[in-house]
């Protein structure tokens, strides 16, 4: 399996402005927006910080998921959410000829923790030998902003502030993430109830 980014989130979404506020930086001077570039990075490692612990996707954007079997031939889990639409859906074999994947065949469910793809037939057809499952779409909250829970917003914030304050410190150990993140994003993570189907 591999997920990849096919959109970007541009800077005038990233809310440098808030942060700058969060971090009681002085503005009204001539070298005000000098920091815009760094503080824009901190924002955007926090995002992703964020993003990997809940596998929610904070800031709309377009993804293409590649499979080369399925997990399940009759309910295919996307790895993020929220799913707000499946751009595509196509099978390539190892020749690169690619046949897109009919809607009457399949349908999303937008389920809020793992959403899925499931076929409206028996199960989805046999990838090709050598070949993919590709599966194209967008995920989350919204194009803005203020469309991100307000909680994971703020955890956003508390994080790129840590992430500023630290920058010049290397002692600190993997997955190091401030108590306040943590409480912030805990109703967010994936439920894990098993190894069955919605595991």
């Amino acid at each position: 399996m591999r997920l990849i980014e096919t959109g970007v989130v541009p800077e005038t979404s990233l809310p440098v402005e808030g942060l700058r506020a969060h971090l009681r930086l002085g503005t009204g001077f001539a070298e005000t927006g000098l920091q815009d570039t760094g503080l824009a990075g901190f924002l955007r490692a926090a995002i992703a910080a964020i993003e990997a612990r809940t596998g929610k996707v904070l800031l709309a954007r377009g993804f293409a998921l590649e499979l080369t079997r399925w997990r399940d031939a009759c309910r295919q889990p996307l790895p993020v959410a929220p799913l707000r639409a499946v751009t595509g859906f196509d099978m390539e074999d190892a020749q690169g000829v690619v046949t897109p994947q009919a809607r009457g065949g399949w349908r999303a469910v937008t389920d809020d923790q793992r959403p899925y793809l499931e076929p409206l037939s028996v199960a989805f057809p046999e990838i090709p030998s050598g070949g993919v499952a590709r599966i194209g779409f967008e995920a989350g909250f919204g194009p803005g902003w203020s469309d991100i829970p307000a909680d994971l917003a703020q955890a956003v914030l508390m994080l790129a502030a840590h992430y500023h304050e630290y920058r010049h410190d290397t002692g600190l150990g993997p997955g190091c993430m401030p108590f306040g993140v943590t409480a912030l994003t805990e109703r967010f993570r994936p439920l894990r109830l098993g190894a069955g189907r919605g595991a």
